[in-house]
C-alpha cells in the first residue's frame, strides 16, 4: 500500500454492501490539510518489542527545502505557527547515534508516544540489516539518509497530523511523497532476481489509458510494499502507470503513524477493509456510510475515463499456510469483483479488467493473522519481486453459459482468481526456486525490463 508501507490492508477491496457518508471535517489549526475522518474515536496503538538508490536530490535540492516542504502544501490557504515549528531533530541527524539519539529525546519531550517511538526504533534496525544485506555500495549512508528522512515525515505527522480525503491524490510538491517512498524501498528489492510477466501488455493498457479508456486491476496483495514495488518494477518501461495508478486502500494504512507518510506519495480510494468492518460494533454503520462515499468517487472517477485501479478482492493481504508455510494468493470476494465490474460498466466510458499478480511478501511481509490493533510490527527485508499481468477477461465469454446472475458472479471470479493464482506460480518458480527467466511458460513471458532498457 504502501502502499503505503506498515498497517495492515494496504490495498483491500471495495466493502460497499450499504452506506452513506460522514461530512469531512478539517483539522482547525492546519489549514489546507484536508480530513477524512473514518473513526468515531481513536484506535489504539499497541506497543512493539524490543549502490542502486537514487540520489536524495531527486526528493529535495537541500535540508532546507525539506524543512519548507514541511511546512505548507499546494492547497494550504496559509502555514501557522505550529507548522514553522517543525522539530529538526532528524533532519540534523548524521549517524546512527544521532537517529537513535533522536528517537529518544523526542519521547522524552513527549513529542512522540513511546510506542510510535519505540516502533520507529526497531523499523530502524529491520531497515538497516535489510539494506546491508543488499551488499550495495554505500548501504550505510543510504540507510542514514533515508531513515533520516523517514523519521522526519513520520515525526511531522504526528506534530501535524495529515488526514486524507476519500480520494486522495498522491502529494508531489513542494516535497515529493511519491519519489520519497521510492527512494525508501528501492533497496530493499534484488532486481537481480526480480522479475515481470508479460511487460507488453502493461505497455497494452497504458496505450488503452491514454486513449480514455478504464483499466481496473484485479490482485493479489502480499504487503504494504505493494504500490511501490509496481512502480518501481514498471519504471524503466511503464512509468506512466506507476505515477497514474489509483490505489484502493484500506484505513490501515491513513490511520498509522509509521505508515502515512509513505501512502501520502499514492493515488488511493480510502475504503475500510471488509477483514476490519467488525472490529468495533459501533462503528460498522459509519464504515459502511465512509465506503458508499469512497464508492460514489469511484463512480465518479470512472466516468471521466482515462483511469488506472488497481484493487484485492481477498480485502486484504495474503497470509501463509499455517501447515506448510507456503504462500499463496488469498481467495478473491465475489461480490467485491461484481462491484467493480459493475462500476466499470456503467461508466459510460470503455473499460477493461485484467488478472494481476504480485510476489513481494518477503519485503514487508505482514503478522501471520489479521490483527486488529493498529501497530503491527514492521519487519523489512531485501528480496527478489515479481509482477505479471495476463490479457483482458471478458465477463460476457467466461459467463455465457451461467444460469443466472450468482452462478456468473461467481465464474467471473474464479476465473481471474484462477489466472492472478496461475502466475504466481510462475513468479514463485522463477523467484523462489530461482528458475528465473528460464520459468516463463505459455502465458506467462518473464523479463527484466530495467535491464533490457540499460542495453538499448
Amino acid at each position: 500500500m504502501t502502499l503505503a508501507f506498515s498497517s495492515s490492508a494496504a490495498t483491500v477491496a471495495v466493502a460497499v454492501a450499504s452506506a452513506t457518508l460522514t461530512s469531512s471535517a478539517r483539522i482547525p489549526t492546519l489549514r489546507g490539510f484536508v480530513s477524512f475522518r473514518l473513526t468515531a474515536k481513536k484506535l489504539p496503538l499497541r506497543s512493539h518489542g524490543g549502490g542502486g538508490v537514487r540520489a536524495m536530490s531527486e526528493l529535495v535540492q537541500d535540508k532546507e527545502s525539506v524543512v519548507a516542504a514541511s511546512t505548507s502544501f499546494s492547497d494550504a490557504e496559509e502555514t501557522t505557527p505550529s507548522e514553522l515549528n517543525h522539530s529538526r531533530t532528524f533532519l540534523d541527524a548524521r549517524t546512527e547515534q544521532d537517529l537513535i539519539a533522536g528517537i529518544r529525546k523526542e519521547k522524552e519531550a513527549g513529542t512522540l508516544p513511546p510506542n510510535v517511538a519505540s516502533g520507529m526504533e526497531e523499523l530502524y534496525w529491520n531497515y538497516k540489516n535489510a539494506v546491508l544485506s543488499s551488499g550495495a555500495s554505500g548501504a550505510d549512508e543510504t540507510v542514514i539518509s533515508n531513515m533520516s528522512l523517514a523519521f522526519d515525515r513520520m515525526l511531522l505527522g504526528v506534530e501535524h497530523p495529515y488526514t486524507f480525503n476519500p480520494y486522495h491524490k498522491a502529494i508531489r510538491e513542494p516535497f515529493d511523497y511519491f519519489h520519497f517512498v521510492h527512494t525508501y524501498i528501492r533497496p530493499l528489492i534484488d532486481f537481480k532476481n526480480s522479475y515481470v510477466g508479460n511487460a507488453s501488455i502493461f505497455s497494452e493498457l497504458e496505450d488503452k489509458i491514454r486513449q480514455g479508456h478504464n483499466i481496473v486491476l484485479i490482485s493479489n496483495h502480499q504487503s504494504e510494499a505493494d504500490p511501490a514495488v509496481i512502480s518501481l518494477l514498471l519504471e524503466a518501461q511503464c512509468p506512466y502507470i506507476g505515477e497514474n495508478i489509483k490505489c484502493v486502500a484500506g484505513d490501515r494504512v491513513i490511520t498509522d503513524p509509521l505508515c502515512k507518510p509513505f501512502s501520502m506519495g499514492r493515488n488511493l480510494i480510502c475504503v475500510y477493509s471488509k477483514n476490519h468492518m467488525n472490529d468495533d460494533p459501533e462503528l460498522v454503520d459509519m464504515k459502511r456510510k465512509a465506503n458508499t462515499r469512497s464508492l460514489k468517487e469511484m463512480a465518479t472517477l470512472l466516468r471521466s475515463g482515462s483511469q488506472l485501479i488497481w484493487i484485492a478482492p481477498s480485502g486484504g493481504r495474503d497470509r501463509p499456510n499455517p501447515s506448510t508455510g507456503e504462500w499463496f494468493p488469498a481467495p478473491f470476494d465475489p461480490s467485491s469483483v461484481d462491484n467493480m465490474r459493475r462500476l466499470v460498466e456503467h461508466s459510460g466510458t470503455p473499460g477493461h479488467i485484467y488478472p494481476m499478480s504480485l510476489l513481494c511478501y518477503d519485503i514487508m511481509p505482514p503478522p501471520p493473522k489479521v490483527e486488529k490493533e493498529i501497530g503491527e510490527r514492521r519487519l523489512v527485508g531485501f528480496h527478489g519481486t515479481g509482477l505479471s499481468v495476463a490479457p483482458e477477461i471478458s465477463f460476457s465469454d467466461v459467463t455465457s453459459d451461467c444460469n443466472n446472475p450468482n452462478e456468473a458472479k461467481e465464474a467471473y471470479s474464479q476465473a481471474l482468481y484462477k489466472s492472478v493464482n496461475e502466475q504466481y506460480k510462475t513468479l514463485n518458480f522463477a523467484i523462489k526456486h530461482r528458475r528465473g527467466i528460464e520459468a516463463s511458460t505459455s502465458t506467462v513471458s518473464l523479463s527484466q525490463p530495467w535491464n533490457e532498457s540499460l542495453s538499448v
